[in-house]
């Protein structure tokens, strides 16, 4: 890779992790606020240190949220996010091992979700909406619009008690993932997540301005191919910002899919943290979600640049 190239994704990189540590700083204040606003005694949780609250009590101090707050993110520079309340495991080992399985998750279902969209968009870009392309476009908007508990448990009932595949369904250990367990709900979260409407309209109508475009048209007219001139504009950019904007929605799904099928993943630890009001591994949680949502930002923004390296200075 050239010295040209290298640089503006320098400099894209430096300006988005400045963005991210203020992203981040951001997102824990304002978890940590709400927590702090509700009922019981999160600062003892939070800091991990009970006594130190019940000292600060019985001397007749009053310690200020702001202060509570600093301490915390003082630990969580030092790689500290605390232990669990149920558990008594360290926070970032939870997460962690909890934040992989997600993350296996929702890469599979985003996979599911393009395997379908994309020929789908592409067809009825190039050749119209014949019966053909009509017929798999309104599958794509009837699909999406399932809600996906209940196309999780639909899904469930049909390939277990009906036709008796999937038995590791309910059974995962929590030692070894089984591709049979892993693929029902990467295909309900898939299929179901809602995405699948939107990459087919958006994607086919960026094709379709692409194709418009007059150097398509030259292209075309010398005997180029129209898919090698236009995949840049037309695909690459459009299904990264499409991805990257959806994975927010993608991990809101991802919370009913884990509780419905039992994986041991974010969604349904947070679930579970917020049932036993342990609020170590809701901050942790917050913070890891937050980090992905931006890595996909980050990605759609470096695709961006590499084609374009003009916009690093925009």
């Amino acid at each position: 890779m050239k010295l040209s190239s290298i640089r503006p994704i320098a400099l894209l990189l430096s300006r988005e992790l400045i963005v991210t540590a203020l992203l981040l700083l951001g997102v824990s204040f304002v978890v940590f606020i709400i927590l702090y606003l509700s009922p019981g005694d999160p600062f003892s949780a939070l800091l991990n240190g009970q006594m130190a609250a019940d000292n600060a009590s019985s001397a007749g101090m009053s310690v200020a949220w702001y202060a509570q707050y600093l301490s915390w993110l003082g630990n969580i520079l030092r790689g500290d996010l605390g232990s669990s309340l149920r558990t008594g495991l360290p926070v970032l080992n939870e997460v962690i091992r909890v934040g992989i399985n997600t993350l296996y998750l929702t890469i599979g279902s985003m996979s599911i979700t393009l395997i379908i969209a994309v020929p789908i968009a592409l067809f009825s870009a190039r050749r119209g909406m014949n019966v053909y392309n009509w017929t798999f476009t309104m599958f794509a908007y009837v699909v999406s619009a399932l809600p996906v508990f209940w196309l999780g448990y639909i899904v469930i009932y049909v390939f277990m008690h009906k036709f008796g595949l999937f038995p590791l369904a309910f059974g995962f250990s929590g030692t070894k993932l089984s591709w049979l367990y892993f693929l029902l709900p990467v295909f309900v979260l898939g299929v179901g997540n809602g995405t699948m409407s939107e990459v087919v309209r958006y994607l086919r109508e960026e094709i379709g301005r692409v194709f418009s475009e007059e150097y398509i048209r030259t292209a075309l007219a010398k005997g180029g191919s129209i898919w090698k001139h236009s995949f840049k504009e037309g695909f690459l950019i459009p299904i990264t910002e499409i991805i990257a904007s959806k994975i927010p929605f993608i991990l809101g799904g991802a919370v009913v899919v884990e509780q419905v099928f039992n994986w041991p993943g974010m969604g349904r630890m947070a679930w579970q943290a917020a049932q036993d009001r342990d609020y170590p591994i809701i901050m942790g949680i917050a913070i890891l979600s937050a980090i992905f949502v931006r890595l996909g930002s980050l990605l759609q923004r470096v695709v961006y640049i590499m084609v374009n390296p003009r916009a690093s200075r925009e």
